[in-house]
């Protein structure tokens, strides 16, 4: 009965934190900016509300610009590649991975005192060189990291319309599943990997391992009970598709590794998900695998969130771009920068 009591306080708490995480990723405070005249450019025509200049495609791919009115019902927002447009765009979004270091590519005119220029970048800090060099650079960051001034994580959940009253599983065949396309030897993931499987039988698929299933993530690891969803770094709030795709979006228990139990538990339910942590040795967590898979019915209380709860994916490129004019659009009217953008993000 206590245990009842407290597993029921647990959801509650998580709820009210859920509510609190999912408002604060869909809303920003409403207070306008001014905006120069479209006519500078010398672009005929009456100007929308706000022009987002994407400096780069990320990583050199080009990909379709999408209207942020139809997607999510952000009107006003004019997002462009065209660099002539520069001299009146309110914000310029630069992708850290194409930038690196190398400020020189930055825009080279003077920057316009109403215009914002934004730091993207979505990969940790491991992975993340020439932060140095960017202090004194850019006015907001956008990324995973919570403190963000345009906070996008990989992925969160948001409650449902109404809760379900039975949550219903694909069959369920194997065991243990991991993905992986950058395998390292140096990597705390591919070392806990060879750790456990020598106690448990692990399926890899990706490079060099066995190929997707039609090329499908979610279609290869629905039949599996559990997958490592362990990332290639360790670092707050840095927890990635791993997660909320490979994981969760297939159905299947996700066993982490990456940063602690505590901030997972800010994004997903405590007893939603597996932590190498929780266990003292591989062999530990090998043998509670193995429990649940004798025991359906511990095993299948992973999954009560699903009544509950849906998952949201983050959407590469344009939830981004689309969420930086929304920012413009109710930013407050007070100018700063990142004035250590290297300790910050680090």
């Amino acid at each position: 009965m206590h245990r009842r009591l407290c597993r029921r306080l647990s959801l509650a708490i998580f709820a009210g934190i859920l509510l609190t995480f999912y408002r604060s990723v869909q809303e920003l405070p409403r207070v306008s900016l001014p905006h120069a005249s479209h006519k500078r450019a010398g672009v005929r025509g009456k100007a929308p509300a706000v022009t987002v200049l994407i400096w780069w495609y990320p990583f050199g791919k080009k990909t379709e610009i999408k209207d942020c009115d139809t997607l999510y019902n952000i009107k006003g927002c004019r997002l462009t590649t065209n660099r002539q447009l520069y001299p009146i765009s309110q914000a310029v979004v630069v992708h850290h991975r194409d930038l690196g270091g190398n400020v020189s590519q930055l825009p080279a005119e003077r920057r316009p005192a109403f215009q914002r220029w934004v730091w993207m970048n979505f990969e940790s800090p491991t992975h993340s060189s020439g932060l140095e060099e960017l202090n004194g650079v850019f006015n907001w960051t956008m990324s995973y990291k919570r403190g963000s001034d345009i906070f996008i994580p990989y992925g969160y959940l948001y409650p449902k319309k109404r809760e379900g009253r039975k949550v219903v599983l694909p069959i369920k065949s194997k065991l243990v599943a991991w993905v992986i396309s950058n395998w390292n030897e140096d990597h705390a993931r591919v070392k806990y990997y060879h750790r456990l499987s020598k106690h448990v039988v692990i399926d890899v698929y990706g490079r060099y391992h066995q190929e997707l299933q039609n090329n499908s993530i979610v279609l290869t690891i629905s039949p599996y009970k559990f997958y490592l969803a362990f990332e290639n770094s360790q670092h707050v709030d840095y927890i990635t598709e791993k997660l909320w795709r490979n994981a969760l979006m297939s159905n299947t228990v996700p066993i982490v590794l990456g940063p602690s139990r505590a901030n997972y538990e800010q994004y997903i339910p405590a007893d939603s998900f597996i932590h190498v942590n929780d266990f003292s040795t591989p062999k530990k967590l090998a043998e509670h695998l193995m429990f649940l898979d004798e025991n359906a019915r511990s095993y299948r209380k992973f999954f009560d969130w699903k009544r509950r709860y849906n998952v949201h994916l983050a959407k590469f490129w344009e939830e981004h771009y689309c969420k930086v004019c929304k920012a413009v659009k109710s930013a407050r009217a007070d100018y700063k920068i990142i004035s250590n953008l290297a300790n910050w993000f680090q």
